[in-house]
């Protein structure tokens, strides 16, 4: 999955940028105060991007 493209499904969840970090940049849930970080690759691994997905909204709540 492109970054990008995991970017904006989760600015369409709410989840917002925190910092930069050496090699992760981390976002936070801001309902929920979940933290999760995503790395900065061009293309990020199917199971990867499932894993941050789901993490961020079973926190929140979704499914």
């Amino acid at each position: 999955m492109k970054r990008t493209k995991l970017l904006q499904m989760l600015n369409r969840m709410g989840v917002v940028f925190v910092r930069h970090g050496k090699k992760h940049d981390v976002y936070r849930q801001p309902t929920t105060r979940v933290e999760t970080t995503i790395p900065r690759h061009d293309e990020i691994k199917e199971f990867t991007a499932k894993n941050i997905i789901k993490t961020l909204s079973i926190q929140n709540g979704e499914t």
